[in-house]
């Protein structure tokens, strides 16, 4: 990984030239955080969905996400900043719901990193026990939410180291485990590639799965917004997307096809169904020895550590957008003068999240049962619907000016990747039950909550257009060409 010096930048701009393609890719692929959605969402994919064909729905999620790209990163040559989505819907559709769709993305990134840090104390509390150290699993949030917030503060490049480290790290054990088994010649079935066969792939079933699959993408819109901090992002964010997408399509593939060749694709749902905590720990024990098994365990922590510190900057940088954009307070919209880092953004998200955190422990909730599945159910209502709007925007933005593209970039492209997102929203929305693993009041309006947000950001835009007509004019425009 190339470490890229920053070069002093204009007032109100983050650090220019401080990531490449590498911290990117590191970035969006840590966000995926590999480890734990392999380990802990894939074996319910097994269980309930479509079995032997959880590998092939994977690839299905990837090439949904690759024609999405098509368009997305054709538009990303013509935008840029650090307001991502936000962007791309405000250039497209219009400011108000650009608007709405911030404080859309503002919700689904928010749901997210709670769910991953209410994980990620509940698996350090598990762990440190066995060392005497019994502390509940808040402290360990808590903590970890400290460490994140400080490598926030530096420039983008030291975030982007430490999760280079972890990602290869969590890649690495997985892959021991994949080569193992196909070395070993699979398990009591053999080797074979029935697992991406249509008739396996394409059950009732399939939605089910897809529910499960299309959460391990979030964190996609990494590669735009950093486009701010990029040399040369007319390159960088393309390649990046495009790597970043084949790259965990192509990984969690592999991954499930040699778990499912290790116990059998006739088996592999049974088996899953009862032992969704220990599926891919048992088949580490059997394949490497019980060493690999107590090394995956720790890796999980660093993986959800991962994934928690590309959603903090990620979030930092929304922040960042509405306060110099003036939807919110302008010190978020300020820069540090050493690190280039939006430093106020990352306080307040800091601190909002700590505030969070505090209140689920105080309301005595389970870390799993209720934040991390609630959640991440929320998180991926919110992001299909985000996404959705974005393909909306690509279309209207190139209607009356193609800028040199062609139909597949601007119309064709957007309008298929349109259809599979709303297709996956209402799968996950028909089987939220499922997927927050509760169906109660609270459950049963995330749908509601994901659309009142977005109204709510529109009417927030349409006042300020009533009460302060010149800020209303400027939006979105500190991001054009």
């Amino acid at each position: 990984m190339t470490m890229i010096t920053s070069e002093p930048t204009p007032d109100g701009r983050l650090a220019r030239n401080s990531v490449g393609i590498a911290h990117i890719v590191f970035f969006v692929v840590a966000a995926a955080a590999p480890l734990t959605a392999v380990v802990g969402a894939t074996p319910p994919a097994f269980a309930f969905g479509n079995g032997a064909g959880v590998p092939g729905a994977f690839v299905l999620a990837g090439l949904l996400y690759l024609i999405f790209s098509v368009g997305f990163t054709t538009m990303s040559r013509h935008i840029g900043g650090a307001g991502a989505f936000y962007t791309y819907i405000t250039q497209g559709i219009g400011k108000p719901v650009g608007v709405g769709g911030a404080f859309m993305a503002l919700l689904t990134y928010s749901s997210v990193q709670i769910a991953v840090y209410g994980l990620l104390g509940l698996f350090t509390e598990g762990a440190v026990a066995g060392l005497g150290l019994d502390l509940p699993w808040w402290v360990w949030s808590l903590a970890f939410l400290m460490v994140v917030h400080f490598s926030g503060q530096r420039n983008i490049a030291f975030s982007g180291a430490i999760l280079g480290v972890c990602m290869l790290a969590e890649i690495a054990i997985l892959l021991l485990l994949d080569v193992g088994i196909v070395l070993a010649g699979g398990g009591p079935e053999g080797l074979s590639f029935t697992s991406f066969a249509p008739a396996t792939v394409f059950t009732p079933a399939l939605g089910v799965t897809l529910v499960f699959v299309v959460g391990s993408f979030i964190g996609f819109e990494a590669t735009a917004i950093f486009g701010e901090e990029t040399e040369h992002p007319e390159k960088t964010i393309p390649r990046a997307t495009y790597v970043s997408v084949l790259l965990i399509a192509v990984f969690y593939a592999f991954s499930t096809w040699a778990i499912t060749q290790h116990y059998g694709p006739s088996k592999v749902q049974e088996v899953a169904a009862g032992a969704l905590d220990t599926f891919y720990f048992d088949a580490a024990a059997n394949v490497l020895g019980g060493w690999s098994a107590t090394t995956m365990n720790v890796l999980l922590i660093t993986s959800l550590f991962a994934c928690v510190l590309s959603f903090h900057n990620t979030l930092n940088r929304y922040f960042f957008a509405l306060g110099r954009e003036g939807l919110a307070f302008k010190a978020l919209g300020k820069v540090h003068v050493v690190h280039g880092s939006p430093y106020v953004a990352g306080m307040l998200q800091s601190a909002t999240a700590a505030i969070i955190i505090a209140a689920f422990a105080f309301a005595g909730q389970d870390p799993f049962a209720v934040v991390f599945s609630y959640m991440s159910a929320l998180t991926v209502i919110g992001i299909l619907s985000v996404q959705a709007l974005v393909c909306v925007a690509i279309i209207l933005f190139f209607r009356k000016d193609k800028r040199g593209h062609g139909a597949w970039q601007t119309v064709i492209a957007p309008a298929l990747a349109l259809l599979g997102l709303i297709g996956a929203l209402l799968l996950v929305v028909s089987n939220l039950e499922l997927l927050a693993g509760a169906s109660n009041i609270v459950v049963d309006s995330f749908p509601v909550l994901v659309a009142l947000t977005g109204i709510g950001g529109i009417v927030f835009a349409l006042r300020i257009k009533k009460s302060d007509p010149a800020r209303y004019e400027a939006l979105g425009k500190v991001f054009e060409e």
